[in-house]
């Protein structure tokens, strides 16, 4: 027992945990961004969509059932990720030998052949991220906050909520600051698990794959708001 317990919180285990729970609000986004696109499909279309998605799965699932299973596993993954992000990173603080505020005490090679801007602001940018997602929830789920009106429906929510510039403009930061966690995570998620085999982060495909994850999740997340905003929608 003692060797299972050692070899859960190995660093090999911390990282695939967090690749695998990071991979699984990567499926999420996909098909959220997907929901999201409803929007210009008009009122109607929408509100049928956030409807189905209370429905699904009946009869064998009690009403909002399969939307409560995802949003368990959701929050699960959310939970694994932070912890695990956390506990890695005070492992390579530990290892890495800081000197006063200096990561190192040379200045050769600071940044190392995997690095990217990406890479570097993947802490702040996961703490952008968790406020944006409480901001989100009780924006437009919730209906808690409602800077441009409250409203039962929830194609009038984003209607309203988008249509005030400074709620389009928070969005867009945050947004930027998923798609940079999206290039960085969704490379480094597919190398954890052995999909990457050059040397260098420029060299592999799978950088490629996650640019273009990262840019059509943003891109698409915001093609929304901002249409709401110069009045294309709504």
């Amino acid at each position: 027992m003692a060797n299972v317990t050692q070899a859960r919180r190995s660093t090999v285990a911390l990282k695939s945990a967090m690749a695998v729970s990071g991979l699984i609000m990567v499926v999420y986004l996909v098909a959220h961004m997907y929901g999201n696109l409803k929007v210009f499909n008009g009122r109607e279309a929408f509100n049928t969509y956030a409807e189905h998605l209370r429905t699904m799965g009946e009869p064998i699932l009690p009403h909002a059932g399969a939307l409560w299973v995802i949003r368990v596993v959701l929050t699960a993954s959310v939970i694994i990720h932070a912890y695990t992000a956390v506990a890695l990173w005070r492992r390579n603080r530990a290892s890495a030998g800081y000197v006063g505020a200096k990561r190192y005490q040379t200045t050769r090679n600071r940044l190392g052949i995997q690095r990217s801007y990406a890479s570097f602001t993947m802490r702040w940018g996961g703490v952008t991220i968790l406020l944006f997602i409480i901001f989100h929830l009780l924006n437009l789920t919730t209906d808690d906050i409602h800077p441009g009106g409250a409203s039962p429906s929830p194609y009038d929510r984003v209607i309203n909520s988008f249509g005030v510039w400074w709620v389009v403009l928070a969005y867009t930061i945050s947004l930027l600051a998923v798609g940079f966690h999206l290039w960085h995570g969704a490379w480094s998620a597919f190398t954890t698990l052995g999909g990457n085999h050059s040397s260098t982060r420029r060299a592999s495909n799978l950088n490629n794959l996650a640019i273009a994850i990262s840019v059509i999740l943003t891109v698409g997340f915001l093609l929304p708001p901002w249409a709401i905003l110069f009045g294309w929608v709504g």
